[in-house]
């Protein structure tokens, strides 16, 4: 029997849905499917991530640390392609790549919002007498 399950698709609850949606397909690369006042679908590659507006500041996610995770087989072509687009974003809003020990090669890229959306690649991990 096959897995019934096709995605997991994050949610990222923001207090502009078109100020995301723009980050997303003009910085990122992504294609907007889906779009209304309150709620968006973007989507690269199979990657989805869904957008939600809300009012309540309570409801509003702004996550710090690592909240939306792309791997990629790549990282270099990810790199070439949006390059010039991330040197546009704010001073301090991208880092990397960056190749951690625990075996990824990464690139943080911070939202407008406060999220961190992170493109990486498995490499092989450090030993622990390189760490």
């Amino acid at each position: 029997m096959g897995s019934n399950i096709i995605q997991i698709t994050p949610f990222m609850h923001i207090d502009d849905v078109a100020r995301a949606v723009a980050f997303f397909t003009d910085s990122l690369g992504f294609e907007c499917l889906i779009q209304a006042r309150d709620y968006a679908y973007v989507e690269r590659d199979g990657a989805g991530i869904r957008i939600q507006w809300h009012d309540e500041p309570a409801e509003l996610v702004s996550h710090g640390g690592f909240a939306y995770y792309l791997d990629v087989r790549d990282l270099d072509a990810i790199l070439a392609e949006l390059g010039p687009k991330l040197a546009a974003l704010p001073e301090g809003h991208v880092h990397g790549p960056i190749d951690q020990s625990y075996g990824q090669r990464e690139l943080m890229i911070r939202a407008p919002d406060g999220n961190l959306v992170v493109f990486g690649q498995a490499i092989a991990a450090a030993s622990e007498d390189e760490a």
